[in-house]
């Protein structure tokens, strides 16, 4: 999504683009310029606001469901390791992104450093590769727990559920790391405005002034690779699960099944169909403004770490109990 999706704001800044570069001759700058959502700074303090609370309820949120998981010894299980491993995952991907986005809405404060920029390319690409593979995790853990039952507790072992968790963040780290490297050898000396408020990687890689062929086919390898077989092996696992939660006796014994696996379902299509939806705006919505796709990708980027804990914390009864206690016991 992020190889052709942002730099449709270009189009609109050309004339600046092509000003500054003809009164300024430079090569990989020391700062670049992130301007906001282009088209909408008129508007950037009320959309602030939505991106604000976004924010708060994600931090506030995502440590609650840590705090919970810690304190709860029943919750020591492979389900709840994976919950903690999301949690920590949003609230690094909110941070690397949305404070910037904030002082840009709030206070104008558009430079990035550099060495800045493709550091924080690499955390917002690494971690959202991380999310993928928790989500395949899960995914795992739902299987066993409902086709092979018996087993669970033998097979995702403390050590196996280590061992996956360490997979899932190394393969982010490994993957992402290329196409960081990659981005930041190529030449800059065109423009330093990138038109929008975060380093994503082809906002930034559409600015060198060199072949970047190679950065554009190894971003696509990546999402095609590791996001599109997460998807697949996500839908393997929900078509095995589907297939024995059918074969159930009973109809209060099939919905009682579905819903230890339901929170998981909702945080996957949260995160999956905006992706899609992106998408498939990009490829037929060629009359839509280029400050919406900006601000919907975005919202992407925003929205799942601070729906995520909301939907564990409604629907999964045992977090839901510890919640209303701790409520309850500070009332008291």
């Amino acid at each position: 999504m992020q190889e052709t999706l942002f730099c449709l704001g270009v189009v609109h800044l050309l004339p600046y683009s092509m000003s500054d570069s003809n009164t300024t001759a430079f090569k990989n700058p020391s700062t670049f310029i992130l301007l906001g959502i282009p088209g909408l700074e008129t508007a950037h303090i009320w959309i602030s606001i939505p991106f604000c609370t976004m924010y708060i309820i994600a931090i506030l949120g995502n440590f609650t469901i840590l705090f919970i998981v810690k304190t709860e010894p029943s919750l020591h299980e492979p389900m709840y390791y994976f919950l903690c491993m999301l949690a920590i995952t949003d609230l690094v991907l909110t941070t690397s992104t949305l404070p910037k986005t904030l002082s840009i809405f709030w206070f104008n404060s558009r430079e990035i450093d550099f060495s800045a920029c493709f550091t924080q390319m690499y955390f917002i690409h690494c971690f959202i590769e991380m999310e993928s593979g928790i989500f395949v995790a899960m995914a795992l853990d739902r299987y066993v727990a409902i086709c092979n039952p018996l087993r669970h507790s033998a097979i995702l072992t403390n050590p196996v559920v280590a061992k996956i968790s360490l997979v899932v963040m190394l393969r982010g780290c490994v993957v992402i790391l290329p196409l960081v490297l990659l981005a930041r050898q190529w030449p800059y000396c065109r423009t330093n405005i990138i038109p929008q408020p975060y380093c994503a990687h082809m906002a930034v890689v559409n600015l060198a002034c060199a072949d970047t062929r190679v950065s554009s086919y190894y971003g696509l390898s990546v999402l095609f690779c590791v996001k599109g077989l997460d998807m697949i092996f996500i839908a393997v696992s929900y078509t095995q699960i589907l297939r024995a939660i059918f074969s159930l006796p009973t109809k209060d014994t099939r919905l009682k099944t579905f819903g230890t696996c339901s929170s998981h379902l909702f945080v996957i299509l949260a995160f999956y169909i905006p992706n899609l939806f992106i998408s498939l705006i990009y490829r037929v919505g060629q009359n839509v403004p280029g400050y919406f796709h900006i601000l919907i990708a975005n919202v992407y980027h925003s929205m799942p770490p601070a729906l995520n804990p909301i939907i564990y914390g409604v629907r999964t009864k045992e977090i839901r109990g510890r919640l209303l206690q701790l409520f309850t016991h500070e009332g008291g």
